[in-house]
């Protein structure tokens, strides 16, 4: 057994571990490709910072595409998705006060699902415990070694125990602040990335919805969303600053102002017991290549999306499936053109994805609403340019028709030119 040097000066034993793909990251995007990895009889490791309990109460994203839907119901996950989710058929854009429904289903045929990513979270543990692939939680110094030459070496602490787990690749899911990316040499990427002068004030209130539609709106005070989690929680967004200190919103004055800024006539919105809030900054960003040497990226680890066109979970899924097919042809064949192929493949998809939330994010927020700027005339000529955008959008059938193909989801399998 290897001996390995502990912080305090004292020979540690190291336990060897070897399997064919380490997965470093527990959330759905690792659990995701472990569980397609292992139906295609490929051997892997996935190795998580939190405890369990964390990854599946962590509140995210709660939208899926009509493709990802798909995929888990292809792939055995789809039982309770399609038992305890919610298909939504279209979206309410409001803005002026008015409020106007784009129909996914009359427009493009397809739908999305309101399901959370912790409920697809347990899915998959649900699955990984069927099967005796548990992850390795709570573990900790993560360190990647031999990323160009192989085998991988991926030293790790868990449990006070020292580990050297060795596999033929790495995929890192381990989200924007892991190890996985920063592992990958600066003259190998850059970092393409954009921050938004706003962040999302987000709730989760024991109510029900007081709509049948996710509802985006567009308000002189700035951007407010009605989404839901179940027929019993109510899931709520507010523009605010993304320095705003969440002490200054109490429960009353979230209340209020999301009042105003989803009011309509003849409508109410339900209140109830809020138990979570918090304040997300919202930014962009694309780290190129999504692959370095063995190591390949995967989901938040390689790009961040705003929330606004509810992409990053399903960005993710596609990730894990264009990696678990690149694979799966590297060991049955020793064909590697998937592998190769699959930081430009998944790439284009990314670009593709970051212009239609960058669209939606820019179309739905007020960039400049402070009174005290020294440029109101433009101030209010952008909201009025926004407030024509919409009009135009929500007029035009075809208009209506590219955002619902663009929001119910691309084609996960969209090879490059």
């Amino acid at each position: 057994m290897p001996l390995g040097v502990r912080e305090d000066g004292n020979v540690a034993r190291r336990t060897t571990i070897t399997t064919q793909v380490a997965i470093i990251g527990g959330g759905p995007a690792g659990l995701l490709l472990s569980h397609l990895l292992r139906r295609s009889g490929i051997e892997s490791v996935v190795l998580e910072l939190r405890d369990r309990d964390y990854t599946i109460q962590r509140v995210r994203a709660g939208v899926l595409e009509n493709n990802a839907v798909q995929l888990l119901t292809d792939v055995g996950l789809g039982e309770r998705l399609h038992r305890e989710g919610q298909r939504h058929d279209g979206i309410y854009l409001q803005y002026g006060g008015q409020r106007h429904h784009v129909s996914f289903r009359d427009l493009v045929g397809r739908s999305i699902w309101v399901y959370g990513q912790q409920e697809v979270v347990k899915d998959l543990l649900e699955a990984h415990d069927a099967a005796g692939t548990p992850v390795r939680y709570g573990v900790s110094n993560v360190q990647l070694e031999n990323l160009e030459d192989g085998p991988v070496i991926v030293r790790f602490t868990q449990g006070g125990g020292d580990f050297e787990l060795s596999a033929d690749f790495v995929a890192g899911a381990d989200g924007a602040h892991g190890v996985c990316r920063p592992s990958i040499p600066a003259t190998e990427k850059k970092a393409l990335q954009r921050e938004y002068p706003f962040g999302w004030l987000g709730i989760l209130a024991r109510v029900q919805p007081s709509t049948d539609e996710l509802i985006y709106a567009l308000h002189e005070r700035g951007f407010a969303m009605h989404s839901m989690r179940s027929q019993t929680v109510s899931r709520l967004y507010l523009q605010v600053d993304p320095h705003e200190d969440i002490s200054n919103w109490p429960d009353d004055r979230i209340w209020q102002e999301l009042d105003v800024r989803l009011g309509t006539p003849g409508w109410t919105l339900k209140h109830g017991e809020i138990f979570d809030k918090s304040i997300t900054p919202m930014r962009s960003l694309v780290s190129d290549p999504m692959r370095f040497g063995k190591l390949f990226l995967v989901g938040d680890s390689a790009h961040i999306v705003p929330p606004t066109g509810a992409k990053g979970l399903n960005l993710a899924l596609a990730d894990a499936s264009y990696l678990h097919d690149g694979l799966v042809a590297w060991y049955r064949s020793g064909d590697a053109s998937g592998l190769d192929e699959y930081s430009p493949r998944s790439l284009q998809r990314v670009w593709q994805i970051q212009h239609f939330s960058a669209w939606m994010t820019k179309m739905l927020h007020r960039f400049n609403e402070s009174p005290d700027s020294d440029h109101l005339e433009e101030v209010a000529f952008d909201y009025q340019a926004q407030l024509g955008q919409l009009s135009q959008l929500c007029g035009s059938e075809r208009g209506m028709a590219h955002l619902a193909e663009l929001y119910t989801g691309l084609p996960f399998l969209t090879h490059p030119h």
